[in-house]
């Protein structure tokens, strides 16, 4: 497959997005109480996330949609990348598993190799947090300790470092974490069970800003309902763009869990 390079030459960075499904507010919750979700609002929102990437120069590759799995949308639960490689994962929820077989074709046009999460693992990528050479790996109701042990087994020997990291307050580690260009962990603390597992951590005021994807060196996207973390991160130096995700945040979803990032 032909890389398409940006006008300095460097590679196009690439993000898998799959549009939400007609049954997006059916979609599994753990830790809210579930309330109305705008469908068409939802679909808006997602098209808003998506440009913004385009904006940015990123080769943007849908994945099929998936009209009878409600957290299809949340394509991250279905393969992690780490440089070349790309594992499917083996979601801990059954109602996501169905999820996972047609994201398969995208993936493989964008990756050199392809690895599986094998039963009884169980891993989502929502788990799966990366800061340079480690790969903090969330314990949650969704990712068992054989899902880590696989992920530890594929990663060491080409040079990772997994660390696993007890979850139990929110439904990913990445629901909980995330982190800045630099390495900094952020995070909400009430959400978080033991910052001193990361190197630099900074607490965040707003739940909603934990998570933040990086576009370049010096820039993050954030979702909207985040002012006060936003505030923050641009005091540090950062640019920092914001989204509106409000009824995927409804169902413990964020800016992170909505795509694949493939560098």
């Amino acid at each position: 497959m032909a890389t398409e390079q940006t006008a300095a030459g460097r590679p196009r960075p690439t993000l898998l997005v799959r549009p939400p499904s007609v049954r997006l507010a059916d979609g599994e919750l753990t830790h809210l109480e579930r309330v109305p979700v705008d469908a068409d609002l939802a679909a808006e929102q997602w098209q808003r996330y998506v440009e913004v990437f385009r904006g940015y120069g990123w080769d943007v590759r849908t994945v099929p949609a998936a009209e009878a799995y409600p957290d299809g949308v949340f394509v991250e639960d279905a393969v992690v990348v780490f440089d070349g490689l790309a594992v499917l994962t083996r979601p801990g929820a059954l109602s996501r598993r169905g999820e996972v077989e047609s994201v398969r074709p995208v993936v493989e046009g964008a990756v050199r190799e392809l690895a599986e999460i094998m039963e009884p693992g169980t891993l989502e990528g929502g788990d799966v947090l990366k800061v340079g050479r480690t790969v903090y790996v969330g314990r949650t109701t969704r990712t068992n300790a054989d899902g880590v042990a696989q992920l530890r087994a594929l990663l060491e020997p080409r040079g990772w470092r997994v660390v696993e990291v007890p979850t139990t307050r929110a439904l990913h580690l990445k629901s909980a974490v995330t982190a800045l260009p630099d390495g900094t962990v952020i995070g909400y603390e009430p959400l978080v069970d033991d910052a001193g597992l990361f190197d630099a951590f900074l607490p965040v005021p707003e739940a909603e800003g934990s998570a933040v994807v990086v576009l370049d060196p010096t820039t993050v996207l954030l979702s909207a309902a985040a002012p006060g973390t936003a505030d923050l991160l641009r005091d540090r130096g950062l640019t920092v763009l914001t989204t509106p995700v409000t009824e995927f945040e409804k169902l413990e979803g964020c800016v992170t869990c909505l795509s694949v990032r493939v560098r």
